[in-house]
């Protein structure tokens, strides 16, 4: 297959827990499909933040993640990042200037207040087509113990909300999603994420 891009983007996705690997095949694919070079390679400390235009914090369970951000030293690294972040479920949390616990340290780099496990337990999880501003039909969004915002600061971007909130929002170049678009084979939100931070 032929590419008329060639614009390389190197993309970071969060490898302290989640579903890592996911992540990494999103990218390949999304990627693919705009013709663009680059690496898509696991995070586990600062350093392997070098040279990367984004970074995806996975799902997972929220107060874990934020502890092994700041136990691998990646915090500060993370806050000073210059790249887009693409942050989903649990990385909505982690990202947001009010997680909605007092146990997680918040990345405070989108303003918006978070409810954590919006829709119940484990087994509250359910699929849904939603709307997302910029697509041209509907995402088949799967949600698993997702959170919401339910509040967002001005200049942050609500990009798709249904009944019990704020499910995804854009801030600069930075992406967070209530949901898991990993486990689909619908790339249209990371192409829209790998479009912003690349200036496609």
């Amino acid at each position: 297959m032929n590419y008329s891009r060639t614009v390389a983007g190197n993309i970071g996705i969060l490898a302290l827990q989640g579903d890592v690997s996911e992540h990494i095949k999103a990218f390949e694919r999304a990627g693919q499909e705009l013709g663009l070079q680059g690496e898509i390679r696991p995070v586990k400390s600062p350093n392997d933040l070098t040279g990367l235009a984004g970074l995806a914090i996975p799902g997972g369970e929220s107060t874990t993640i934020s502890k092994l951000i700041i136990k691998t030293g990646l915090f500060e690294s993370i806050c000073r990042f210059k790249g887009g972040i693409f942050a989903t479920c649990a990385g909505m949390v982690i990202i947001a200037t009010d997680p909605g616990d007092p146990r997680i340290v918040s990345l405070g780099l989108i303003g918006m207040k978070i409810e954590r496990n919006a829709f119940g337990s484990q087994k509250d999880s359910f699929e849904a087509d939603i709307n997302v501003k910029g697509l041209d039909f509907p995402y088949h969004a799967i949600f698993i113990r997702a959170p919401v915002a339910i509040e967002c600061d001005n200049g942050v971007e609500v990009i798709s909300q249904i009944g019990r909130g704020i499910v995804a929002v854009r801030s600069g170049k930075h992406m967070a999603l209530a949901f898991h678009p990993e486990l689909s084979n619908d790339t249209r939100i990371h192409r829209i994420f790998l479009e912003n931070i690349l200036d496609l």
